[in-house]
């Protein structure tokens, strides 16, 4: 009766585990005195083994069974603490059934019910996490759980993969080059397809030499929960010392500009917090270990989201490198405070009324500022050729520069309201333009400065091109040449002085004789006069004539400066302004001499000013334009890439008409005038093919660029003609094509800024009115005719054409169209899916035979067609059904026939479909994060260009282009997309293996 009750005592424990409030610990207690007194030490196994079954075969993760299961594992690691503890034999024998469970989990480990399998690794997981930190198992137990847990980790079932990584934490070693578990983790955070067994591999990952790169790689991840995950373990388990500067400022960066604003967050408030820990809370020490100095653009985000984090105050009260005269000593300046004391002015300014008052305690007046800035600039050094090519000296100069940058910076936060103090600043800032030492790195940030004081534009003309004069010709003290014919003269005239003193003298000692004192007085003043014109003879006579004049400096850093300076005031200028007559003599005298300079800087910079003033007026744009062409075509790619910005720049502003060829008839006299009517047409017919064969010249050269093996230059024509295309200047079906191959093309992979251009572009581009979607639908037939024809060896032939497809059919889309362009295209009966379903069947019919009669067919299928094509098209896809023989075009064409004769407006309801479904087998949360990106770059990247039109509509069609990124990002290549199929259809595999009955839970696959 007692051993009944005792054997009762399991199910009973069993069901009270289940219990919310049960105390586990009393539990385990009472169950292991139960065990102690049972003799038949196998029977108890046997029957707690059983009862444990009944809720390893249950997968949900109900409370009651999450209850047992921790249970199990308390009660099981009990009996070797107690070994721990007592290290006595009979230690041994109850170790027996924390063996025996672990048999038992590792027979089950391979069940054909996921449950089954679930729990079980979630069993091994718990009973290894509670065992002590300093717990030891036998080498065969942990070769068997090793093995076993490997195994797991490849199960289809993401929870079960989970438990196996969270069992395997305590069994890795990272000391261990070739331990298999590192291995495996390693390999499921790049390659698991689940986002949550990710997380579950960084959380029990050890850093090390091995693993790092692959956490760090993690704040890359698609998913924001992994993102942030990754940035919690590097603040919490990986020292800053660890990382190198480059991995420092990298993960700042991608932190700090992440999309998610909890990741965010955890960057902020985990990670920097942490690094700030680590230098003793001192900011000026965190940012020396991130190199300021060639990344400013983190490291001032980083210093924003420090402030952010603390009250302002506070940071202005520990500003301790500010003396009395709120300045920095010159000798106490360094790359880092004088960046800190930059930022947090700048920090101060935006905050508004807050702000000011501190901002006063952190800034002295603008006078004052303006000697200390004019102190520090002038004593710049200058290095020699050998110097420059010691490092230390030029390493010397750039934190100097550095230095420099940041203090010309500060000047946008002073009040420079102050007449007194402006003026002041203003006089300051041109005589350090002036200084022959200042460095050409701080010539665009000084002018920028100067120009944003003076608001007149004559004003701001005058000032620069007084600038401009006194560096490019500074007055020069000269030895003058001493003549021959001069010394003799001197000598003849010092001769004669001398003569007429000595007869003076004489004439003055007879007078005194005589006693005729009126006359020696005379004679007396007479012979001073004559002492000091023989003097001054003799003192010119010893020192050379110096005369002060001006020479005009050509060497390439004074042009170089003389040029920025130049760029910066035509940068700021109104494109109303024109070119006046000292912008007029500044291009005669400075610019067009500096296009064929030998320097390239100095040819690009005047190529850049070029392009400037050609933007002030349409008549010297045109007259300019031959010489950027042949700079486009010569020079070498840094000044190629400038002038074909400033070509596009041209063409955006004035559009194509000025750039066409002139007949110069004003020559002619009134006779050769008068011509017969049939004279003149003729002439005008000449005329429009001159105009067109120039038009077609320029953009065939223009074009010719998105072929460059340089992709800077692919990129910028591609983004050039883009933004014509957009704007309306130009509309060209051939070139579209060519920019949709060049999207697709494998070559430009590696082009982020052209494909995330070009992905902003297209959508935005077709979805603006009908005639855009025209033109799609003119270049579909040659796009995909160009990849069909493209031999084997071409990087085209790579491409999925039936994506090209695709993605073609959906911008022509007439549901895609914005609503007031709908409007507008009422009146016309067929869409452009229509007449493209035309073009297709006609294409079909040209060769029924050939392979790429099933893509088109596909399309076909895909098109919106409107009640108004119906009858036509049935006329010609009985014609296809009849020529073609392949099967499954037939079956695509049956599937339209039907489609149109049951429900004319078919079209519509594909097209809802399709917006319902939002293309979601294709869709993939890479893609998704790719378009997302593609629009916060194509922001920043278009924000310096010049009439970008992209930006006005880039919300309205956010939408539209994830749709269309997400579908053309999948299929560039055949390989990845069959890649994704297989996925795919593995996925869909897993759910169909899901629903086993628990009658066989425990049998082996």
């Amino acid at each position: 009766m007692g051993a009944k009750k005792k054997l009762l005592q399991i199910k009973e424990a069993f069901q009270l585990a289940q219990k919310a409030h049960q105390n586990h610990a009393k539990l385990v207690v009472a169950l292991k005195s139960t065990y102690n007194q049972l003799e038949d030490k196998e029977d108890f196994h046997e029957k707690f083994i059983h009862f444990l079954k009944y809720a390893m075969i249950i997968y949900r993760r109900e409370p009651s069974v999450e209850q047992v299961i921790n249970f199990v594992a308390k009660f099981v690691t009990s009996f070797y603490q107690m070994e721990e503890e007592d290290g006595s034999e009979e230690g041994e024998e109850d170790n027996l059934l924390l063996n025996y469970v672990f048999n038992f989990l590792l027979e089950s480990h391979n069940a054909n019910s996921h449950a089954v399998r679930f729990r079980t690794c979630q069993l091994v997981n718990k009973i290894l996490g509670n065992m002590p930190e300093n717990a030891q198992i036998d080498d065969d137990l942990f070769d068997k759980i090793n093995e076993a847990m490997l195994i797991r980790l490849k199960d289809k079932f993401s929870n079960v993969r989970i438990q196996a990584v969270l069992a395997l934490s305590r069994l890795q070693d990272p000391k261990d080059e070739n331990c298999p578990v590192v291995n495996i983790y390693n390999t499921l955070l790049e390659n698991d397809s689940n986002s949550e067994v990710r997380r579950a591999v960084l959380s029990c990952i050890a850093p090390s030499a091995r693993t790092l790169p692959k956490i760090v790689g993690r704040t890359m991840d698609v998913k924001e929960a992994v993102r942030k995950l990754a940035y919690e373990v590097l603040a919490e388990k990986v020292h800053m010392r660890a990382l190198s500067i480059a991995q420092r400022v990298k993960l700042l960066q991608q932190g700090l500009n992440d999309r998610s604003d909890a990741v965010k967050e955890v960057m902020k408030k985990k990670l920097l917090q942490a690094w700030l820990r680590l230098t003793e809370g001192d900011v000026l020490e965190l940012l020396h270990r991130l190199d300021v100095e060639n990344c400013p653009e983190v490291a001032i985000p980083v210093l924003n989201a420090v402030f952010s984090l603390s009250p302002l105050h506070d940071f202005v009260q520990n500003c301790k490198n500010l003396d009395s005269r709120k300045l920095i000593p010159l000798e106490d300046l360094t790359a880092e405070n004088v960046l800190y004391w930059r930022c947090l002015c700048e920090y101060l300014k935006s905050k508004g009324e807050e702000g000011e008052d501190l901002l006063e305690q952190m800034l002295p007046e603008t006078a004052i500022y303006a000697d200390y800035l004019l102190s520090y600039l002038q004593n710049m050094p200058v290095l020699s050729e050998e110097e420059r090519e010691d490092f230390t000296c030029f390493e010397n100069l750039m934190t100097k520069e550095f230095i420099g940058q940041q203090l010309i910076l500060i000047i946008g936060c002073m009040d420079t309201t102050e007449e007194g103090g402006r003026k002041h600043l203003l006089v300051t800032l041109q005589k350090i333009l002036i200084l022959p030492t200042t460095s050409a790195a701080l010539i665009s940030l000084l002018v920028e400065r100067l120009l944003s004081i003076v608001k007149d534009d004559d004003r701001r003309i005058q000032i620069i091109a007084e600038i401009i004069s006194e560096v490019r010709e500074p007055l020069v003290t000269v030895d003058q040449p001493v003549d021959v014919a001069e010394i003799r003269k001197r000598e003849l005239k010092l001769a004669e002085i001398k003569v007429k003193l000595f007869e003076a003298k004489e004439a003055l000692e007879e007078c005194i004789t005589l006693q005729d004192f009126n006359r020696a007085s005379v004679l007396k003043e007479k012979i001073t006069e004559l002492e000091h014109r023989k003097n001054d003879l003799i003192k010119e006579a010893e020192q050379p004539e110096i005369k002060e004049m001006r020479v005009e400096k050509n060497d390439p850093e004074t042009l170089l400066k003389c040029l920025m300076m130049c760029y910066e005031l035509l940068k700021i200028m109104s494109l109303s302004k024109g070119i006046g007559p000292t912008i007029n003599e500044i291009i005669e005298s400075l610019i067009l001499p500096g296009i064929t300079n030998v320097h390239p800087a100095v040819r690009n910079m005047a190529v850049l000013c070029l392009g400037c003033c050609a933007l002030q007026n349409k008549e010297f744009a045109r007259q300019q334009l031959a010489l950027l062409l042949q700079v486009l075509q010569i020079d070498n790619i840094k000044v190629k890439l400038s002038a074909l910005k400033a070509i596009f720049d041209q063409l955006m502003v004035f559009g194509i008409e000025p750039f066409k060829a002139r007949r110069g008839n004003d020559s002619q006299s009134e006779d050769a005038r008068i011509r017969t009517e049939y004279c003149e047409k003729e002439n005008e017919t000449i005329e429009q093919e001159e105009e067109t064969a120039t038009i077609h010249s320029l953009l065939q050269l223009l074009s010719g660029f998105l072929d460059s093996e340089f992709s800077e230059l692919r990129t910028e024509a591609a983004e050039g003609i883009a933004k014509l295309m957009f704007s309306g200047r130009l509309i060209s079906a051939k070139l579209l094509s060519r920019l949709i191959l060049l999207w697709y093309n494998p070559v430009t992979e590696e082009d982020t800024r052209l494909r995330h251009c070009l992905g902003v572009f297209f959508p935005l581009f077709a979805y603006a009115n009908r005639s855009n979607q025209e033109c799609f639908e003119e270049a579909y037939l040659p796009t995909l005719q160009t990849l069909l024809n493209a031999p084997a060896t071409s990087p085209l032939a790579e491409i999925d054409i039936s994506n090209v497809s695709e993605l073609l059919v959906d911008l022509t889309r007439p549901s895609g169209l914005k609503p007031q362009s709908k409007k507008s295209q009422d009146y016309q009966d067929l869409t452009v899916h229509d007449s493209l379903a035309m073009k297709i069947c006609n294409e079909i019919l040209m060769d029924p035979t050939a392979p790429d009669v099933r893509i088109y067919a596909k399309a076909l299928n895909s098109l919106e067609l409107s009640s108004s094509s119906t009858e036509n098209l049935l006329v010609l896809l009985n014609e296809i059904l009849e020529k073609v023989k392949d099967k499954l075009c037939q079956r695509a064409i049956e599937k339209i026939k039907t489609n149109l004769t049951k429900n004319p407006n078919v079209g519509k309801d594909h097209s809802e479909r399709t917006e319902e479904t939002g293309l979601s087998e294709r869709t993939q949360e890479t893609d998704i994060t790719l378009s997302e990106n593609t629009i916060q770059n194509e922001e920043e990247n278009n924000k310096a260009a010049l009439h970008t039109p992209v930006n006005e509509v880039k919300s309205k069609a956010t939408a539209k282009l994830k749709s269309t990124r997400n579908k053309a990002g999948k299929g560039q290549r055949k390989a990845a997309a069959e890649a994704r199929s297989v996925s795919r259809r593995k996925t869909g595999t897993t759910v169909k293996c899901g629903s086993e009955s628990c009658a066989h839970a425990f049998s082996s696959k």
